[in-house]
């Protein structure tokens, strides 16, 4: 009964007039920054944080709030439709929805995600108003080892997330767990592989090289075709709405997948883009119906596993936050920063102090996701007449709109002279059959890994046993390895490169 009472504390805050304003003005510029590649919440919300000085907490946390989430609708949308994923964990999405946008069906595959995305939203939101602390204490229980250990089972399921040969998703793994090497060394300070170009000195941007191998690599493949191959997109729409059949396809997807990203978006570090790489992996690896869509020609299952599992990840990443004043990603860092600001202590005693921020925010949460829905789905029409368009006419717009967002990030041409460099490796991948996804993980985990690698051996005065010997991260290395055994098994390598075969 408590939380009932609690819930109708927040719901009659959150529908005040005000702060509904605040909840759609956050929604409608998250949807917008999702689809603008290249600036994203945490920029977005940077620059909002000195306005906040003159607005109330409450609807400055829930204008915040609402652009974080509203972002993660919002990249799905050029992942759908020109393969240029708008955020992190939209990169999954690409790989089918683009693939169902070419044959037709990008209204489908726009309505699963957004549809998804709103009922996993709805269940994150209904779990941070039950289940807060007893995950807040599951987080607890991960330490370094444990975060080094959960990356490393990451990386060994990217592995099955990748089509076709093992040895070119090894090899893509790699690659992206070299690029990450190119930065500034955490602990010492000194920067590595940078060739002495200052631009190095933080690293290749995530942006610049989704961009360069999803967006502008598929212009090069597109643009290498003959003229009369050149249309990606077929003419003929088949309906704006999934049919009852993908709704049935998708909907044990949108389960597992918010089942996955409810766990794993407390984790610090990347929880939501973790979780739409499982949840992906977890439909690849699920027996569908007989006669269904392969994976990577696109199957909806693909589409609405990983959207609903980065959405409740996004919303589940607050429990930290609220619960204890510790932030798991950056974008959290900031809401504990407006928070300070407003001459608030994030952490347990925000519950008892302050019922009306605490459960306002968490009713604005769902209040925002039904805005959502009602934003996006009216907007697929208008969506899908992008893809009417010839593509003579369509690809220079696309590089634009990608340049605009590469120099944005820096307000600087190296990005977008690297984003160059990136397509042309992006050509070369579509050339060699190779499978870019994995290489992006890899990518944005190796960092994350070496940190919490060394932070765990220092912890453990050089002790490489602390991994077997903690239980946690014991059993989360124990799986990784049963994964590698299936994966190498002789006959299971048959049949999986047979499937493979088939789906080309």
């Amino acid at each position: 009964m408590d939380i009932l009472s609690n819930l109708a504390l927040g719901f009659e805050t959150a529908l005040t007039l005000n702060n509904l304003l605040y909840a759609l003005m956050g929604a409608l510029l998250g949807t917008l920054i999702g689809v603008l590649p290249g600036l994203g919440p945490v920029a977005t919300m940077a620059m909002l944080l000195p306005s906040i000085y003159a607005l109330d907490a409450v609807p400055a946390l829930i204008m915040l709030a609402g652009i974080y989430y509203g972002a993660q609708y919002g990249g799905s949308t050029t992942a759908i439709l020109i393969n240029v994923p708008g955020e992190s964990s939209s990169v999954v999405t690409a790989i089918d929805g683009y693939q169902m946008a070419r044959k037709g069906r990008a209204g489908a595959a726009l309505a699963a995600a957004g549809l998804g995305s709103f009922f996993a939203g709805c269940v994150g939101t209904l779990i941070i108003a039950a289940f807060a602390p007893p995950l807040t204490e599951l987080a607890f229980q991960f330490g370094p080892a444990e975060y080094f250990s959960l990356m490393t089972l990451g990386l060994i399921g990217a592995v099955v997330l990748a089509s076709g040969s093992l040895l070119k998703a090894v090899a893509m793994i790699v690659l992206g767990l070299l690029l990450g090497q190119i930065n500034t060394d955490v602990i010492s300070g000194v920067p590595r592989y940078s060739f002495d170009i200052p631009e190095l000195t933080d690293g290749i941007g995530f942006v610049t090289i989704a961009m360069g191998v999803f967006g502008l690599g598929e212009i090069i493949a597109n643009l290498s075709r003959p003229a009369e191959h050149r249309e990606v997109f077929t003419k003929d729409v088949k309906g704006l709405w999934p049919t009852w059949q993908d709704v049935r396809d998708a909907f044990p997807a949108v389960l597992r997948g918010t089942s996955l990203g409810s766990i794993l978006g407390v984790l610090p570090g990347g929880g939501a883009l973790l979780a739409s790489f499982a949840a992906y992996t977890v439909e690849k690896k699920t027996r569908g119906r007989p006669g269904e869509v392969p994976f990577g020609q696109g199957n909806i299952r693909g589409v609405a596993g990983p959207e609903s599992a980065n959405n409740a990840g996004a919303q589940t990443s607050f429990i930290p936050m609220l619960t204890l004043g510790i932030p798991p990603n950056a974008v959290m860092a900031l809401m504990v920063g407006a928070m300070t600001i407003k001459g608030i202590q994030p952490g347990p005693q925000v519950m008892s102090s302050n019922p009306e921020l605490f459960w306002g925010l968490i009713a604005s949460m769902w209040v925002g996701n039904f805005m959502l829905v009602i934003l996006n789905l009216p907007l697929i029409g208008i969506w899908i007449k992008l893809l009417t368009v010839p593509y003579r006419l369509l690809f220079p717009a696309i590089l634009c709109f990608c340049c605009i967002g590469l120099y944005t990030l820096n307000n600087n041409n190296f990005d977008v002279y690297m984003a160059a460099l990136f397509g042309l490796v992006g050509y070369g991948f579509f050339k060699l059959g190779c499978e870019p996804a994995p290489l992006l993980l890899g990518f944005i985990l190796g960092p994350m890994m070496e940190e919490n690698l060394r932070r765990a051996l220092l912890l453990s005065r050089g002790d490489w046993g602390t991994f077997v010997t903690r239980p946690l991260s014991a059993g989360l290395l124990a799986v990784a390895v049963l994964m590698m055994v299936v994966v190498l098994v002789p006959a299971i390598g048959r049949q999986r490169e047979q499937t493979f075969h088939e789906a080309d």
